[in-house]
């Protein structure tokens, strides 16, 4: 039995575990404007509400998770107190926190939900570009839908078009050849990647079907028929006044089906969230035959969160060939607890079928601390295995690298990270050499190739220079160890450009209410129980 830091046997044997390259494979914007306490705490949790009076969020796993890894990112002690953490936090700005913290959670590659308004939350190409990292698309399916549910309510196209424009729109956004209505794909070339916003590819779909109507949706394939008399009905009800918010079984699973259809890698959110899900309706054994009806179109389905059914997500993964699963969002939350439940899931998950992510939305601690937790958590697990001679320090190695990141390349069909650039040549006797400054100098600038115009003001007059991820030698892949001299791999030069962007109002909710995504006019509303006409529909992703 282990005693002390459960990492430290493994960190004897692995010294490269603590900075396991990783690979968010579900994760959200950031807020970069100030934030007072309130609104902190609630973006803190998955709660609508602040503390109740007398108490604080920061009394709990999380909070005091935050106030030990992410303090000393921000030049405090660790566990420093709360009231100082926070007045740091806002001396500091949004954007040196963002890059701090971002950058020192060490992740390469980031699968960003862009499925709510993105005026109030940073692109997955800003995100990249604070992180110092790679960043991809992933298209929720309900917005897309609710769009054309908008243009046959505005009287643009007819109900009947409903199916034909949803398969269409979707494949245009993710750049994939259109399925027939049967499912069957037209014969084309090789499916591309579409670029989202900012010129981000498309790497997945997700469905949040969990917060509108669970997951016991129907598993059979809807026929246009079926669909079309489902949207009708929907229709109506909208031409009603009410809100564009779909939540129809047989329409979330028509979404499913369109998203397998075009081959790519299918998220859906199950298990724990906020108060707009019904926690015994997002157990994913109830997608259980739908799962085995999907196993033909090929296409990866991923299971998110999971937690506290991760043991059952664990037995899916095990049973179906196209299943995966990760426990993000409960990683950071349970805090200390995190390792327990990645123990638990791998109980029968294969460690193939394992992937990493963070589900942070909001605050850049949240990257953090699932980053840090999730390699702690998985660091006692393979330790533990050494120490008992269950498996070889070379086994904890390979699986530790597989489920890090080598696991999320293989189902999104991401590159390895690009070998270590050649030397740029001299410059030419015409040409002015610029001074490089010294790494050591306390204002040393962040390298152009990761640095979002967003970060540049004053991550780099506060604080030596953020450890960007270099460009080294390639990465392992998902069957090799990690060597202990590699280092993360740079992004390409310009990829984490960044566009200005105009500060918006602080949203903490992960999914548009009511018309709020459409552009339609916002009435006032309560954080906590909305409006007549924008109900309160959080849809925590």
């Amino acid at each position: 039995m282990l005693t002390g830091d459960p990492g430290e046997a493994l960190r004897v044997r692995l010294p490269r575990i603590e900075t396991l390259p990783l690979v968010d494979h579900h994760c959200h914007g950031l807020v970069r404007r100030e934030l007072d306490r309130a609104d902190f705490e609630r973006a803190m949790t998955e709660a609508d509400h602040p503390a109740p009076v007398g108490t604080s969020f920061f009394d709990s796993q999380l909070g005091l998770a935050l106030r030990r890894w992410c303090a000393p990112e921000l030049d405090l002690a660790p566990h420093a107190q709360a009231d100082d953490y926070l007045a740091r936090r806002a001396e500091r700005g949004p954007d040196e926190v963002a890059t701090r913290l971002l950058r020192a959670a060490g992740i390469e590659e980031l699968c960003v939900d862009t499925g709510f308004a993105p005026e109030r939350l940073t692109s997955a190409e800003d995100l990249a570009g604070a992180a110092g990292a790679r960043a991809h698309d992933v298209v929720r399916l309900e917005p897309l839908a609710e769009q054309v549910a908008l243009d046959i309510v505005t009287g643009q196209v007819g109900v009947a078009h409903f199916p034909d424009l949803v398969r269409s729109r979707l494949a245009a956004r993710t750049g994939r050849e259109q399925p027939t209505a049967g499912g069957t794909r037209r014969p084309a070339g090789k499916a591309r990647k579409a670029a989202g916003p900012g010129g981000v590819d498309v790497v997945g779909v997700k469905s949040v079907a969990a917060y509108r109507v669970g997951l016991d949706l129907p598993s059979e394939r809807p026929t246009d028929r079926a669909v079309i008399a489902s949207v009708r009905g929907w229709v109506s009800q909208l031409r009603a006044g009410a809100p564009i918010r779909l939540a129809d079984p047989v329409l979330h699973s028509f979404l499913i089906w369109t998203g397998a259809d075009l081959g790519l890698p299918v998220q859906i959110h199950t298990g724990f969230g906020d108060t707009d899900l019904h926690l015994a309706r997002a157990n994913p054994l109830l997608l259980t035959d739908l799962l085995r009806e999907l196993v033909p179109t090929g296409a990866p389905v991923l299971l998110l969160h999971c937690y506290p059914y991760h043991r059952e997500a664990g037995y899916l993964a095990q049973v179906f060939p196209h299943v995966y699963v990760d426990v993000g969002l409960a990683t950071h939350n349970l805090g200390r607890g995190s390792a327990t439940v990645l123990a638990e899931t791998l109980e029968l998950a294969p460690f193939g079928k394992m992937l990493f992510s963070t589900d942070a939305f909001a605050l850049a601690e949240l990257y953090l601390l699932g980053a840090k937790l999730f390699r702690r958590g998985l660091g006692a697990f393979l330790a533990a295995g050494v120490e008992a001679d269950d498996w070889t320090a070379q086994d904890a190695a390979r699986i530790a690298a597989m489920i890090g990141a080598g696991n999320a390349r293989r189902v999104y069909g991401l590159a390895e990270p690009a070998a270590a650039a050649e030397p740029p040549p001299p410059p030419s006797p015409a040409a002015k050499p610029r001074a490089a400054k010294p790494r050591a100098t306390a204002k040393a600038t962040t390298p152009k190739a990761t640095t979002a115009k967003a970060t540049t003001s004053k991550a780099t007059a506060s604080k030596p220079a953020s450890k960007p991820a270099k460009a080294a030698a390639r990465q392992p892949s998902a069957q090799e160890a990690p060597s202990v001299d590699a280092k993360p791999a740079a992004t390409k030069r310009g990829a984490a450009r960044s566009r200005k962007r105009v500060p918006g109002p602080i949203s903490l909710i992960k999914e548009p209410r009511g018309k709020e995504h459409h552009g339609s006019p916002k009435p006032p509303r309560s954080r906590t129980h909305g409006t007549a006409s924008h109900p309160k529909t959080g849809d925590t992703g």
